[in-house]
């Protein structure tokens, strides 16, 4: 299967030549996909309209993660893949919802049809919509980095920004302090419990969580919110990359979700969206300070959960882009069908 022309898909749904009782099965996207999947053709745009047409994304995205690189080619690809991107704006920069309204957007955002398939982004922690009775789920997405250079990123972009808007003041514009000074001299901005942050959005809007402004010193760092993390990771999100593999993430994407992401990996290569927001003026940290920060709880937890997002990722990518022949010649169909 060629999405773009760039990489190829090594899952195949059905055999052409299979039938069900009564006949074959036509006028089914999936069956009009394998067909294409068998003769090596690439998939019609109206399979993927009518199979997925009601698919709802969620990319809950950690700042500093490139994500607005990815978000980027997302806007990009909308127009031709015919879908809506919205982007989710929560007042005074919160992370979590008040219950209302996480009710409310459950309920909105899955009822909203003329704005399917959708994918939204936003700064927001994971929110489990099983929790509201709602007839759809959708589909989560992330992508997460290594902490102590998304936290060195952070602490020089709220100083010096970056090149996709290179003439905005940032928050701590005129403060010239290396990280290295700001370590040393025990500033609060650079104090570790601020690496807090990609567990929290993982783990979601459960209060131990801590993930909003107004956390309790003893939440940062709970080894509970860690393992919540952990298990949304596994059961609810399709995808969790990482910034050092984008690359492979986009690729991933395009494979498994051409509706969304056909020509996403070729375009991301190709269009400058590869480069496109990088922080200015970035200073990496020298070794005794890496040190110091490493000897820190919420660093350890964070970089657990990192680490365990980067084992679930390349496990994922060894079955898809470095598929084994068993997994290149995988096969599924449907038999033994009752009552006749």
């Amino acid at each position: 299967m060629d999405f773009g022309g760039d990489i190829h898909s090594h899952y195949h749904l059905f055999k052409d030549e299979t039938k069900f009782p009564g006949g074959p099965l036509q006028n089914n996207a999936i069956t009009q996909e394998q067909n294409n999947v068998q003769t090596g053709n690439e998939v019609s745009e109206h399979s993927y309209k009518s199979a997925f047409d009601d698919l709802i994304i969620i990319y809950n995205r950690v700042p500093k993660t490139a994500s607005t690189s990815f978000v980027g080619l997302v806007y990009d690809l909308c127009k031709h893949n015919k879908y809506h991107v919205l982007h989710i704006n929560v007042s005074n920069n919160m992370h979590t919802l008040t219950l209302p309204n996480q009710i409310q957007f459950a309920n909105n955002i899955t009822v909203w049809n003329a704005k399917k398939p959708a994918f939204y982004h936003g700064h927001v922690a994971f929110l489990n919509f099983e929790k509201f009775g709602v007839k759809q789920t959708p589909l989560y997405i992330n992508i997460l980095r290594k902490p102590l250079d998304r936290f060195v990123s952070y602490y020089y972009f709220l100083r010096y920004g970056d090149n996709f808007r290179p003439h905005l003041i940032r928050k701590k514009h005129g403060d010239t302090k290396t990280f290295d000074e700001c370590i040393d001299a025990g500033q609060p901005d650079c104090d570790p419990d601020n690496m807090w942050l990609q567990i929290p959005f993982l783990c979601g809007h459960d209060p131990a969580c801590c993930c909003n402004n107004k956390c309790k010193l003893q939440e940062i760092g709970n080894s509970w919110a860690l393992e919540e993390a952990k298990r949304n990771l596994q059961k609810h999100y399709l995808l969790v990359g990482v910034t050092e593999e984008l690359t492979e993430f986009i690729e991933i994407l395009q494979i498994v979700l051409p509706r969304f992401f056909k020509g996403a990996y070729n375009s991301f290569l190709h269009n400058n969206k590869s480069h496109l927001r990088q922080t200015t003026q970035k200073i990496n940290p020298r070794p005794e300070t890496i040190d110091k920060i490493q000897k820190s709880v919420v660093w350890k937890m964070e970089n657990e959960l990192y680490n365990f997002a980067l084992t679930h990722f390349h496990a994922v990518k060894k079955r898809l882009i470095n598929a084994s022949p068993q997994d290149v010649n995988q096969r599924f169909m449907y038999e033994k069908i009752r009552p006749k």
